[in-house]
């Protein structure tokens, strides 16, 4: 495996890494971050947090902006955050150069459009290429949590309750919770998977959870004063469909946005939260 470290630095005892790769899933170089804490090493294999960010964002956003290192070196937990989608001179982009779609706005699953379906397969990619590459390089173990943020948030949730023998917990700041019904999701869902909305539920949180079979402890925290929440967001959605006795923590913060200061304000708790289950 061809592996570039493009930056390095030391950072509350432990290594903040971005590196860069040529991905098989999807076709072009992509690039993530990960933080490895102080006591990670070859004998002592550490459990991990990835992180998926919302649109517009890189790698970059999370472990520049949310503060999460030093809570991650106390607890003894990597962080990995990849990119939000495929990039590169033969990736396609939204014709218009819109931000919700394409460039940055990969939604973290399969395309089945062309020409989407030769480069946009973000979900392979966070369920099985980056989590081998990890682990194979790094002192990471198989003990896996998901987080993150807007449709990073949409992404975690589907993934994790599509895939709860692979990730312990997770939780979502400000998750596109019903994509099938507003319009960053329609726009996205229609895009990438085509027409037919049978197809769609296969992403959509809400669906997922109505009808899940296995329960994964989960954690959503959003702001009241986020900007997108009636019209892109709908928790209720979601909160409407977990079945009752489902282990899921909602918490509505009052007077906190979308940004990276409400995320900032509770990363703490998240990963206390995941380090229940990962430790």
């Amino acid at each position: 495996m061809s592996l570039e470290i493009l930056n390095e630095n030391r950072c509350f005892g432990g290594w903040l890494k971005q590196l860069s790769h040529p991905s098989e899933k999807l076709n072009c170089s992509m690039r993530f971050s990960i933080y490895l804490p102080p006591n990670a090493s070859e004998q002592h294999k550490v459990p991990v947090v990835y992180w998926l960010s919302g649109l517009t964002c890189t790698d970059e956003n999370f472990m520049q902006k949310a503060g999460a290192q030093r809570i991650a070196a106390e607890l003894g937990i990597a962080l990995v955050a990849p990119d939000t989608s495929p990039r590169g001179e033969t990736v396609p982009d939204d014709p218009e150069g819109a931000y919700d779609f394409g460039l940055g706005a990969g939604f973290y699953l399969n395309a089945t459009e062309a020409p989407w379906n030769k480069h946009y397969l973000m979900y392979d990619y966070i369920t099985e290429e980056l989590p081998a590459l990890v682990e194979s390089l790094f002192p990471v173990s198989e003990l896996r949590a998901i987080s993150g943020h807007s449709m990073g948030g949409h992404g975690a949730i589907t993934i994790a309750l599509k895939n709860p023998e692979r990730f312990k917990s997770v939780t979502a700041f400000s998750p596109i919770c019903n994509p099938m019904s507003c319009p960053w999701g329609e726009k996205a869902l229609s895009g990438y998977l085509g027409e037919d909305r049978a197809q769609w539920t296969d992403y959509d949180s809400t669906y997922l959870l109505s009808c899940c079979e296995d329960q994964i402890p989960m954690l959503v925290d959003q702001g009241s004063a986020d900007q997108f929440l009636a019209e892109q967001l709908k928790p209720e959605t979601l909160l409407s469909a977990a079945p009752e006795g489902y282990p899921l923590d909602y918490r509505l913060q009052e007077g906190y946005d979308h940004s990276y200061y409400f995320i900032a304000s509770f990363i703490e708790d998240h990963l206390r939260f995941h380090s229940k289950y990962l430790l």
